[in-house]
């Protein structure tokens, strides 16, 4: 199966024939988008999955087609609250989950905000890194007592964390110029550190994890974004198609955006993916940074995946919470 799954896999195509009853499965940021449809495929597939989000109200409206499907096919579907933009939050859910003790089989930290105005969470950090590093941090962190032998970690990053590697002399842009998107940059770098650090804590009790880019799709994702700067990277993207001989670009579907989340997480082997970066249902190639990538080109940056600086930042990480994770 592996070896027919690509860009336009849907989730689907990679669940077909698959049975996931008896599976536990915690989604993060299940009120639109990837987490839906993320955790209706697993749910519709058997698995029990737990959908976690800052707005409950909304992501109740959201999941009503989870919770059908999920009926249908056995599986279950309940919600959880979860700020990650509130360490208060982050602690509390974790701890209630914590306190109910049942294990997870996956964990998918798909939540996240992309090219936000400057500003901070409720706890003084640069939103992006905030909410998408440190929130996922903790809260994986708080929770891994619950992730047994063969479970793992899936981080959704992204190929935008090509704009930059992580800053850990001035992770909140106190003395750097904002830009939205070096910060978002930085915090899907984060996610892949994060990963790869978490990788190299659990991977001898048998727990493993990976960080995942969903490719393009439009999704409320991009809802900060100026439309001017969103006109001029999608005429890149379409020129360099058109160079490419690929034809017109076209998004992926939300069911192809989330083909790779569910892959990396249920599907490929845990020794394939372990510490990777994966994109269109595959492990990508470390593309060295003098090397020129455009935005239909895959490959993963080798700063995202360099071990001394997945320790670099969870110590750094550790540090700004205020907790230590061993």
């Amino acid at each position: 199966m592996a070896d027919i799954l690509g860009a336009t896999s849907t989730t689907e195509d990679v669940l077909s024939g698959v049975d996931l009853h008896g599976k536990r499965i915690l989604v993060t940021g299940v009120s639109a988008g990837l987490g839906v449809e993320t955790a209706r495929a697993l749910a519709a597939h058997g698995a029990q999955v737990v959908g976690a989000a800052r707005d409950l109200a909304k992501a109740e409206t959201a999941t009503a087609d989870v919770r059908r499907d999920a009926a249908a096919h056995g599986g279950g579907f309940e919600l959880v609250e979860l700020d990650l933009a509130s360490l208060k939050s982050v602690r509390a859910c974790a701890d209630k989950l914590v306190a109910k003790g049942e294990r997870f089989d996956v964990v998918i930290a798909n939540a996240g905000v992309m090219a936000t105005p400057f500003g901070h969470t409720s706890d003084g950090f640069e939103t992006q890194f905030g909410t998408n590093h440190l929130g996922h941090f903790v809260f994986i962190n708080r929770i891994a007592s619950l992730m047994g032998a063969g479970s793992r970690l899936i981080n959704l990053s992204s190929a935008g964390h090509r704009f930059s590697n992580v800053d850990l002399e001035d992770p909140n842009f106190e003395r750097t110029p904002y830009e939205p998107f070096v910060a978002y940059g930085r915090s899907k770098t984060a996610n892949i550190l994060f990963a790869v650090g978490f990788d190299l804590r659990h991977r001898e009790r048998g727990v493993r994890a990976a960080a995942v880019h969903p490719g393009g799709i439009q999704t409320e994702l991009a809802r900060h974004m100026d439309p001017a700067h969103l006109e001029a990277m999608l005429k890149q993207i379409y020129e360099q198609a058109a160079a490419e001989g690929k034809g017109a670009f076209q998004f992926k579907t939300i069911q192809q955006g989330s083909a790779t989340s569910v892959w990396a997480g249920v599907i490929a082997s845990a020794e394939k993916v372990g510490a990777r970066y994966c994109e269109n249902c595959h492990v990508s190639e470390v593309v060295a940074d003098d090397v020129t990538l455009g935005p239909l080109n895959e490959g993963v940056r080798p700063y995202a995946l360099d071990p001394r600086n997945a320790e670099a930042l969870w110590k750094k990480s550790e540090e700004l919470v205020g907790e230590s994770f061993q």
